[in-house]
């Protein structure tokens, strides 16, 4: 039987800390989120809703609980889209995040907000040892012996780096150490953009025991840029691709023991299978080999989660409170280091033997959404004859601020939530096609169910998008204050700037960061275990 009721403020705290399984949704879009959300939220925006739903939340009959800010309605359209789906438990926080605050709970800002707040409180408790941008710098204006490891993503990396860094994420330092400063005598330094990954990413080598000093780089690229020291832009060096051989076995034996030091089982193909197979508690498969690895072959229907991003940003790859994770690699080394840190987190993560050797064939592959096709599909010939024929209500579904660079003249910026509201305020909308412009084509299916549930249509997307339109030869235009800051809800104003020439913006983010453990209560502390080496 289907449930969606209202559930109150006081009833939701209790379930969060209750130790059952829960899925708390923010449905809301990317910029609304970051300003304001619940310490737990997962971010699904209403606009990917179905897109992303299956792979976060793959039991139908998990506990859920959806809210917005209490007043845009956004949350009762996500309770119907997902019992549509089959969601069988699913409740609305009454009042949303006003209700929340009004209880006297604590609101907050950013993103991957337990990620973010464990590495703070590794710090805390370990006293994980730093060295300051100035410090770096001199030392290797000296020449001392040391390198410099970037935690991060290659993409990431790309866009800035601390001069002579190379990328090597943190789900690769305890693996390929051994190949990045083969001479004990050479001081790692880790950095990151700020904090967290600077801060896990040298604590996971000191709790591995190697034999070289390691330092974290204190506020990572942004301290560096604010002492005015120059990064580096465009760069893509990284760790060697091929794993080392030479003490492999090692690494190995350190990493098992801490993952059993931390709790980390070992477990066989069986047991998961049966885990799968189970209807009373949820189960997700993470490979957290590197994307090119997992490109090449993984077990069917696992998740590729890279290891360093994993613990950076956990709520984008797991969706449900209390569920089992199981880790799997191709070495015998990162998964057992993945997993040491997210029972320190205060999940049940567990490191699945002979990793991705292993046989298994009850993932269930369907955690992926059927194809989506609710808009038929117009040529840019077509809809430039439509368009100029005044046959055709534009609206432009990108990313807010691409829509200020470039659209399609006469068209309007939209997203999902607002969608059927606007062609409700437009004269004539009725009487017209819709031809929705898109990036993603899911993105525009979705919002045209809703546009053609609510009696609009015919709906239609623009075939390759503002790129084909472009290449046909037709104008565009821009409109670089349209639409306004206030109505770019997709975009998040809180962070957009930190790495874009404003220190003003940089510091105030790590402010944030290292401000977010004394909002935390009790219960929320509570959660996560962290253990000295």
């Amino acid at each position: 039987m289907t449930t969606s009721a209202d559930v109150e403020p006081h009833t939701l705290k209790a379930w969060l800390h209750d130790g059952q399984e829960i899925a708390l949704l923010d449905v809301r879009e990317a910029g609304q989120f970051g300003e304001s959300h619940l310490f737990y939220a997962i971010p699904l925006p209403y606009s990917r809703l179905e897109m992303g739903i299956r792979r976060l939340v793959p039991r139908f009959n998990t506990r859920v609980v959806v809210y917005d800010s209490g007043s845009e309605g956004v949350a009762v359209k996500a309770v119907q889209r997902m019992q549509a789906l089959g969601y069988s438990q699913v409740y609305v926080l009454r009042g949303g995040t006003a209700a929340w605050a009004a209880a006297g709970h604590v609101l907050f800002q950013g993103v991957n907000l337990p990620s973010k707040t464990f590495g703070e409180l590794v710090e805390h408790h370990l006293g994980t040892p730093h060295i300051t941008a100035q410090e770096l710098a001199q030392r290797q204006a000296r020449g001392d012996n040391l390198v410099v490891l970037d935690g991060r993503p290659l993409s990431e990396f790309a866009k800035m780096n601390i001069p002579g860094g190379i990328c090597c994420p943190n789900g690769e330092l305890a693996l390929r150490i051994g190949q990045m400063a083969p001479d004990p005598n050479t001081t790692v330094v880790i950095n990151c953009a700020g904090r967290t990954r600077s801060i896990i990413g040298a604590q996971t080598l000191i709790n591995m025991g190697i034999p070289n000093p390691v330092l974290a780089l204190k506020n990572g690229t942004q301290g560096w840029y604010l002492v005015d020291l120059p990064l580096e832009h465009g760069n893509r060096r990284r760790h060697p691709l091929t794993p080392p051989e030479e003490d492999l076995s090692a690494r190995r034996a350190q990493a098992s023991a801490l993952a059993q030091r931390h709790g980390a089982t070992m477990v066989t193909a069986p047991e998961v299978q049966s885990w799968l197979q189970a209807t009373d508690r949820s189960c997700f498969v993470l490979d957290v080999r590197t994307p090119e690895e997992f490109a090449q072959g993984s077990l069917a229907g696992a998740q590729s989660a890279p290891g360093g991003q994993l613990l950076q940003a956990t709520d984008q790859y797991v969706g449900v409170r209390g569920a089992r994770l199981v880790l799997v690699d191709d070495d015998g080394v990162r998964a057992p280091v993945v997993a040491s840190w997210l029972r320190q987190m205060g999940w049940q993560a567990h490191v699945l033997q002979d990793g991705v050797r292993a046989h298994l064939d009850a993932i269930p592959v369907a955690r992926q959404p059927a194809p989506i096709s609710h808009a038929t599909p117009l040529s840019v010939a077509e809809a430039a004859r439509r368009q100029q024929a005044g046959q055709l209500t534009v609206l432009d579904l990108r990313a807010s601020f691409a829509y200020r660079t470039a659209h399609l003249p006469g068209s309007v910026w939209s997203i999902r939530p607002q969608v059927v509201a606007q062609l409700q305020s437009m004269k004539q909308a009725a009487d017209l096609a819709v031809l929705l412009v898109a990036d993603e084509p899911d993105v525009a299916h979705l919002a045209a169910l809703d546009l053609t549930e609510a009696g609009y249509g015919p709906v239609h997307l623009l075939e390759g998008g503002l790129q084909a339109w472009s290449a046909a030869g037709h104008a565009v235009h821009s409109s670089p204050a349209n639409p306004p800051d206030a109505q770019c809800i997709d975009y998040l104003f809180f962070v957009h700037d930190r790495h874009d020439g404003n220190k003003e913006a940089a510091r105030r983010y790590l402010d944030w960061e290292t401000g977010l453990l004394a909002q935390l209560d009790a219960d929320e502390l509570a959660g996560f275990h962290v253990m000295a080496p």
